[in-house]
């Protein structure tokens, strides 16, 4: 499909240049598993890199390790205290919307359940988890910092991805375009943040204009450093906006890969909650933040929770406010915060750290086939019409 007036047809058939070719020289000259092994010792920014790295990989690793020239380094630390804020609620918005909102786009399904196979969910998410951590440690892009080698990892793993898929024949390009194509990769952007913002919003949580802009500007370099061209990217929320609505009306609708994971999504969630009372939680508070036609498609079950979740709004609003007016319960209530996300991290990666390893194949089990002032607060822009 392409638009009336065909602006993002080019975004669905372009890749990762850099980093295809990076990917196809390592597959060429039999040294992915190489790569892998030598990258599990290479975590952290400025560390050297190790000898026996293939030529083709350092060369790409010196190429991606600096963030872009245009970074604006007093917006992203007010991205990182935006973030700090709300940890907690932001890992919420990640798990029960942004990625039930990778889910509705069947396209998108197929590739989730490419990387990472049908039956791991808990390494999805861990991965998604602490990539998003380590963005927002105040040295994400220092030496000793986590971010920068994870990014290039990243980089690399959507590129096999794509390698695979495409030689293998087992993606219809001519239909959907090139996998983990740019516009894609664009939206995957908008995904983790755009729409953690509205879910904020519509959580009730207290956002200004500028922490939300800042959110947004820090997804933007987080695109620069995966391979996004910053040229087709929206550059203001208004404007990512009527983008994503645009994206969405063109994509979404239901599949039994978007399903199967979304259920996968509820399991995973229930496991964590102790006991089976707050169970039905999970799917009520993913119904609330994607809306009842999404949550069909995605087969998210009906509970009893489905009216009481609605509720929540109004009691992080008081939350809210009782920070907004007490130094001490916002110190408690940001570490509390810190902790609670702390602490589902720890228990999707079970203690470990995620590497981002290139996949020498796609098994055939993954199941692929073709303090704020009320008036300064922020508020979504409105949707676009398609």
């Amino acid at each position: 499909m392409t638009d009336p007036d065909g602006t993002t047809a080019p975004l669905r058939h372009a890749g990762d240049e850099l980093a295809d070719a990076t990917v196809a020289a390592l597959f060429e000259q039999g040294q992915v598993g190489t790569f892998n092994t030598l990258m599990r010792f290479m975590s952290t920014a400025g560390a050297p890199l190790p000898d026996g790295l293939p030529d083709v990989a350092r060369e790409y690793l010196e190429a991606t390790r600096h963030p872009p020239d245009w970074v604006d380094w007093a917006e992203m630390e007010k991205a990182r205290l935006f973030f700090i804020d709300n940890n907690v609620h932001i890992s919420t918005a990640l798990s029960f919307a942004s990625m039930p909102a990778c889910y509705v786009v069947p396209h998108m399904a197929k590739l989730l359940s490419a990387t990472h196979g049908l039956k791991y969910p808990s390494k999805r998410m861990a991965e998604t988890g602490q990539f998003t951590v380590y963005l927002m440690q105040p040295e994400a892009f220092e030496a000793g910092g986590r971010f920068v080698p994870a990014a290039q990892k990243v980089r690399l793993l959507h590129a096999s991805i794509r390698h695979h898929l495409v030689r293998e024949n087992r993606w219809d390009v001519g239909t959907l375009g090139t996998p983990i194509c740019q516009e894609d990769m664009i939206c995957g952007q908008m995904f983790f943040s755009l729409l953690v913002l509205d879910s904020l919003h519509r959580l009730g949580i207290h956002m200004s204009q500028e922490g939300a802009d800042a959110y947004y500007y820090a997804w933007r370099v987080v695109g620069a450093m995966l391979g996004v061209d910053q040229e087709a990217v929206p550059k203001t929320l208004e404007d990512a906006r009527g983008f994503l609505d645009r994206y969405l009306a063109r994509h979404m609708g239901p599949s039994p890969e978007g399903a199967h994971l979304t259920r996968q999504l509820i399991d995973l969630y229930e496991e964590v909650v102790p006991g089976t009372f707050f169970d039905p939680l999970v799917s009520a508070l993913i119904r609330y933040l994607v809306g009842d036609i999404c949550a069909d498609w995605l087969e998210v079950p009906r509970t009893a929770w489905d009216t009481p979740v609605k509720a929540a709004p109004h009691l992080l609003g008081v939350l809210e406010t009782i920070e907004d007016h007490s130094p001490f319960a916002a110190w408690a209530l940001d570490h509390l915060g810190h902790l609670t996300a702390r602490l589902e991290l720890s228990t999707l990666t079970r203690g470990r750290i995620m590497h981002y390893a290139i996949p020498e194949q796609l098994k055939k089990d993954y199941g692929v086939s073709n303090t704020v002032p009320p008036n300064r607060r922020w508020s979504p822009p409105p949707t676009t019409a398609s």
